[in-house]
């Protein structure tokens, strides 16, 4: 039997986490979102990953929620709703704050609840024929768990619409609505992802992990002293760490930076 999530770390030291359910549309389940959580934190973790790219297999990216999964919760006590919908927020929150680079792959339909996966991603390409829908409304229910990633991507007057109109939307207007970061021809997928990739690969390992954390804490404080203060001793923290002076070492001897010269993963492949 397949597995629902494949997990995989390239000769680059990326990490590959692949939808795997292509005959079902990638529609997920509680145990799918228990595996993509358990994947998240497992790449998180490992100070080898430089990057992690969400994909799928098959026509789609992902339908959202799977219909059996939805039976089930139609069963289910408020106490029992509330976990269940505490694991789907607690999946999202870990992509969300993963320290690493994370990059949507996108193709097909994304609905439902992965339009809340890609809107958790830092970075999202997207194919020119994708198309999106916040729909959980056709069916009386509504993109709570979502939603705190959704208003951030799109802001909260797109989604005043989107959430209640359930329309069906472009890759084009995903793009300009700030969904997608990219909307490419199915074939520059992967060669638009590679260059983004390889420009990660040219940073300092911490320094794009402290930046990713920077702006999620910066984005919710007003400018005043405080933050000129925190944000004054953070860089000088940075400058005299030991990434922070092979940085700048390397750029006032004009040489390579000692994570740029790192050997590719000797252990690259599937999970065992």
């Amino acid at each position: 039997m397949e597995q629902a999530v494949t997990y995989e770390i390239d000769e680059r030291n990326v990490a590959i986490v692949t939808l795997n359910r292509a005959e079902k549309h990638n529609a997920f389940d509680d145990e799918m979102i228990a595996e993509l959580t358990r994947l998240f934190k497992k790449a998180g973790k490992d100070d080898s990953v430089r990057a992690v790219i969400l994909q799928a297999k098959g026509k789609s990216f992902s339908a959202g929620a799977d219909l059996n999964w939805m039976k089930k919760m139609a069963g289910y006590t408020q106490e029992q709703n509330e976990q269940d919908a505490m694991g789907l927020a607690t999946m999202l929150q870990t992509l969300y704050t993963l320290p690493k680079p994370t990059i949507a792959r996108v193709q097909g339909a994304a609905f439902g609840g992965a339009v809340g996966l890609i809107a958790c991603c830092d970075i999202a390409v997207g194919s020119k024929l994708s198309k999106f829908c916040l729909s959980e409304v056709k069916i009386g229910l509504i993109p709570a768990t979502i939603s705190p990633y959704v208003v951030e991507a799109m802001g909260a007057r797109v989604c005043r619409r989107y959430f209640q109109t359930a329309e069906v939307f472009s890759a084009r207007r995903a793009r300009r609505l700030g969904l997608l970061s990219e909307a490419v021809t199915e074939d520059e997928l992967d060669s638009t992802i590679d260059d983004l990739i390889t420009n990660v690969m040219k940073n300092g390992p911490q320094a794009v992990s402290q930046s990713k954390a920077l702006v999620q804490w910066v984005a919710s404080q007003p400018i005043n002293n405080d933050l000129l203060t925190a944000t004054s001793k953070l860089i000088a923290h940075v400058r005299t760490s030991e990434e922070g002076q092979e940085g700048l070492g390397a750029f006032l001897e004009k040489r390579s930076a000692n994570w740029i010269e790192q050997k590719t993963n000797p252990e690259a492949g599937m999970e065992k």
